[in-house]
């Protein structure tokens, strides 16, 4: 390539040579039994650090290499604020009967049944809100 204009060409230095006196000669060191001693290393990585700083690294190496099932990987993260409480408003329209209402449905049909009309013996949608039952994971969670 031809020097851009206005740029002076960069002369090249010449190495000089080392003036070496004959009396101190090099030598390597040894390492070897009764020899030098070995250069300082860093022992970070062998501190024993605390219970605390050690599940958590485990906790972060474990989850980087397990495959988490779908169903069980929502539950892990949190909804938003907005998202919460729509879900829980829905969560409000399925919820279970309490005792005074089941035994109030279970009058209605038996009375129904008494006077020979035909019943639909359907119970009302309620949520299920167990761990096992959302997942699918009986026994070995």
């Amino acid at each position: 390539m031809a020097p851009k204009k206005g740029v002076k060409a960069v002369a090249t230095k010449k190495k000089t040579e080392k003036v070496v006196n004959p009396l101190f000669e090099k030598r390597p060191k040894q390492f070897g039994i009764g020899g030098a001693l070995p250069p300082k290393k860093d022992a970070h990585r062998f501190v024993r650090w605390p219970q605390v700083v050690r599940i958590q690294r485990k906790r972060r190496i474990l989850k980087q290499r397990l495959k988490v099932p779908p169903a069980l990987n929502q539950i892990t993260k949190t909804l938003d604020k907005n998202l919460a409480t729509t879900l829980f408003k829905m969560h409000l329209k399925y919820r279970p009967e309490d005792k005074a209402a089941k035994r109030g449905r279970l009058q209605k049909r038996a009375q129904a049944e008494s006077e020979g009309k035909t019943v639909e013996a359907k119970k009302p949608h309620m949520d299920q809100s167990t761990l096992e039952i959302l997942t699918g994971c009986y026994g070995f969670l």
